[in-house]
């Protein structure tokens, strides 16, 4: 509904100046990485917890994990559409990217309990949050989102 609401403006000239930002698609693209990053967590924690014979203990890192990362993720929202981005599909795409990357690894792993455990591990420590990830990418959105 965002989405519409922003393009009938753009169509009318009347959207706001924040939506009508220099279009930079590759900024873009790296801020949907943003999604594939929550993509990429959900799908293993859900994989590794069904897998394990139901360990809360990854039911409770994909939690944590979005907790600390919904900033980041709402953030790359607002500044991808402030530059035009988010067409439909968009976010899906990058969501369905990470996913896949993921099991894919997980899927070559020769030791999946291994795999799963040391996936875990990151989590909680953080090495797998956005702004360890993403740092430079985030930083851009950050200033752009201060304009």
């Amino acid at each position: 509904m965002k989405y519409k609401i922003v393009a009938v403006l753009l169509c009318l000239g009347l959207a706001p100046a924040a939506a009508q930002e220099e279009s930079n698609p590759k900024l873009v693209s790296e801020l949907m990485a943003f999604h594939g990053s929550k993509a990429i967590v959900s799908a293993m924690t859900t994989h590794c917890y069904e897998n394990t014979g139901l360990d809360p203990a990854y039911k409770t890192a994909n939690d944590n994990w979005y907790l600390r990362n919904i900033g980041f993720l709402d953030l790359a929202d607002r500044v991808i559409l402030r530059l035009g981005g988010g067409a439909e599909g968009e976010k899906q795409a990058a969501e369905t990217y990470g996913g896949t990357q993921i099991m894919s690894a997980y899927n070559q792993a020769s030791d999946k309990g291994a795999f799963c455990r040391s996936f875990l591990e990151q989590i909680d420590n953080g090495a797998l949050d956005i702004d360890k990830q993403l740092p430079s990418v985030l930083s851009q959105a950050q200033a752009i989102a201060a304009q």
